[in-house]
């Protein structure tokens, strides 16, 4: 059974930092594009960052230079450190993950659209404060 539980969420000042945490099980880790999606009140759910198992990374262009993905391969969790946080920044975070090979072959682990993940997690709350 695919679990994917984010955890770190909270209420920050402008500036301020949170690092967020997603565990993942039930699927091979290895072989899955795993990513952060933010869903602001009102407004669609966008891709925010995205980490591949050969290592590579895609930001969104509003994140990057701010926030930083990274992965703990042996601990199946993924984290999403956020520096320099902004008001726009507050929503709802998801921890997702989507297979790297698909029918077409390989297909390169961005975030600019969420089809395609078929596993979500519950989310976790992010607001940044003025």
């Amino acid at each position: 059974q695919v679990q994917m539980v984010e955890s770190g969420g909270g209420s920050v000042q402008a500036g301020g930092s949170l690092r967020l945490s997603c565990d993942a099980s039930g699927f091979t880790y290895s072989t899955y594009c795993i990513a952060w999606f933010r869903q602001a009140t009102g407004k669609e759910r966008e891709g925010v960052a995205g980490a591949a198992s050969d290592g590579s990374t895609s930001y969104a262009d509003s994140v990057k230079g701010r926030f930083t993905i990274s992965k703990d391969n042996a601990k199946k969790t993924v984290y999403l450190q956020m520096n320099s946080l902004k008001p726009e920044d507050t929503a709802m975070y998801y921890c997702t993950a989507r297979p790297l090979w698909i029918t077409g072959g390989y297909s390169p682990c961005g975030v600019q659209s969420p089809r395609g993940f078929g596993y979500w997690g519950q989310g976790t709350q992010v607001n940044v404060s003025s």
